[in-house]
């Protein structure tokens, strides 16, 4: 059985917590992160500035944070599918949590 390989090849920021990702395959994703944000690997990232200071690993294809947080380049191209179980299993990971007065779960927060 034959799996496509995804690689994120580029991001844009387009709201805080929230990025543009292209894959090769020519498509694309924006992922609100903050829902996920949670736990001793994510949870660092709800500080904007160290969700900002995200690059590009291009040896590996996927997002990395300065604390080496990162996510399987196949979870970020399949986000639409996968991200509520992300989100329950975040949920896991401690108590609610807010950011500005949002719940970090509240995945359908206004832009």
């Amino acid at each position: 059985m034959t799996h496509p390989i995804h690689r994120v090849t580029n991001f844009s920021r387009v709201w805080p917590y929230t990025l543009s990702v292209a894959f090769s395959d020519g498509s694309r994703q924006v992922i609100d992160f903050l829902p996920v944000l949670r736990g001793q690997v994510f949870g660092p990232l709800r500080e904007e500035d160290v969700f900002n200071a995200v690059r590009l690993d291009t040896e590996v294809g996927t997002l990395v944070w300065p604390n080496d947080a990162d996510f399987d380049p196949a979870t970020l191209h399949d986000w639409p599918n996968v991200s509520a179980g992300l989100i329950a299993l975040a949920a896991s990971w401690g108590a609610a949590d807010t950011i500005d007065g949002r719940l970090v779960r509240d995945v359908g927060r206004k832009k």
